[in-house]
């Protein structure tokens, strides 16, 4: 009997015929793969036309994208290299080897698609009992954008540099008068310099407009769509991620905003579930950061028991102590009332240990802490497919 086995990495056939032998039927490229065969992709499909080369059929593209965001695969380049050598995601594109920009062009282009997925999947979801509304979650979190800090126009940095482009063409302009005109390659480089100098020049009154239509006293160049946003460390350039998630931990909707503070999302977050559900939670929770008395108004006259602590309050139920100030408004009264009653404390309590892990998951094992995309519409997008693969994930976890 041979002390070792044969080994031959060599040998021209290294894999059993069937994938499921070396992956296992259980895996979750093939539950991906039964998924995508139940959704309607006519979506897809009715924006390629007869002519030009066939296309990579979406289903492939879809399905090898939902499971690249289920692993924290969000780079398209990343992608294309994992396509040739993992062995689920070669099950899933089938052989095929689509490139990096194929990739991308499928994930830039059917933006609307995309989205779709997401309700698709919480149908099917709700279709087997789960994201059921009796308590819903909602909350924030920051994702920095594609974009350096240090990349920003302001009024006066923008003046500033008019002054100092204004400057460094005048001086080379004198050098080109001073330069003896045989020497054709000092003019010929003066000539160049002072062309793309005033092209910067030019650039300056645009870019002072789009700062003073944003309205903002900071603009990022490589993103405008971006915005400084504070959070707990400071500041961060990015956007504002919101989701709402069922007590099993599902998401049931999902948005990408601009906006500072979280109290304008809680309303339209309400909404977004009755959209994706057709059916109003029953119960919402958030955390401080979406109190405002136009938010509880609106919560009670929707019947729903909503459970949204202002500041003061919130520091009690976390730390303990009084109450510092006193509730004035009604709505605002009754909301104190119901967080001070053990039983309202104990369904505000499970908020975090409903919302949180969803964002811990998102963000540290999906990767979600900086999207690859850029401009509102791109980054919701990606968004958008993160949560559709997450929401994946927790079917077949469940199933």
């Amino acid at each position: 009997m041979p002390k070792f086995l044969d080994y031959n990495p060599d040998q021209a056939y290294l894999l059993p015929p069937s994938v499921r032998d070396v992956l296992g039927p259980d895996h979750l490229c093939f539950f991906v793969r039964r998924v995508v065969r139940k959704l309607n992709l006519g979506i897809f499909r009715n924006e390629y036309s007869a002519e030009g080369g066939p296309a990579y059929a979406p289903e492939m593209l879809v399905s090898v994208w939902l499971y690249a965001y289920a692993l924290g695969v969000t780079s398209s380049r990343r992608l294309e290299q994992r396509i040739r050598e993992d062995l689920a995601f070669r099950y899933l594109a089938a052989g095929n080897t689509p490139d990096f920009w194929t990739l991308n062009e499928f994930r830039r282009r059917h933006a609307r698609g995309l989205n779709d997925l997401f309700t698709q999947v919480v149908e099917l979801a709700r279709s087997l009992g789960m994201g059921k509304l009796g308590h819903v979650a909602i909350d924030s979190t920051r994702i920095a954008a594609n974009a350096s800090r240090n990349r920003v126009d302001t009024e006066r940095a923008l003046r500033d540099a008019r002054a100092r482009i204004r400057r460094s063409i005048r001086r080379w302009q004198k050098q080109c008068d001073a330069d003896d005109p045989n020497e054709s390659a000092g003019l010929a480089i003066g000539s160049e310099t002072i062309v793309r100098l005033e092209q910067q020049l030019r650039e300056i009154p645009e870019r002072l407009e789009r700062l003073h239509k944003s309205g903002l006293q900071k603009l990022s160049r490589t993103d405008p769509d971006s915005r400084f946003l504070r959070e707990r460390g400071g500041f961060t350039l990015g956007y504002t991620a919101t989701v709402a998630v069922s007590e099993d931990h599902l998401v049931v909707a999902q948005q990408v905003s601009q906006q500072p503070t979280d109290n304008g999302l809680l309303v339209p977050m309400v909404e977004a579930v009755e959209r994706q559900c057709s059916e109003r939670p029953r119960q919402v929770s958030g955390d401080s950061g979406f109190f405002s008395l136009d938010n509880l108004q609106a919560m009670e006259e929707r019947k729903i028991d909503a459970y949204v602590p202002d500041y003061n309050m919130a520091r009690t139920l976390n730390h303990g102590g009084p109450v510092k100030q006193h509730a004035i408004h009604p709505a605002h009264q009754r909301m104190r009332r119901k967080l001070r009653d053990p039983a309202g404390r104990a369904i505000y309590a499970r908020r975090k240990a409903i919302v949180e892990p969803v964002n811990g998951v998102l963000k540290e094992q999906r990767g979600m802490r900086r999207f690859r995309m850029r401009g509102l519409g791109k980054v919701a997008l990606e968004w958008a497919l993160v949560t559709t693969a997450y929401n994946l994930t927790r079917i077949w976890r469940v199933s």
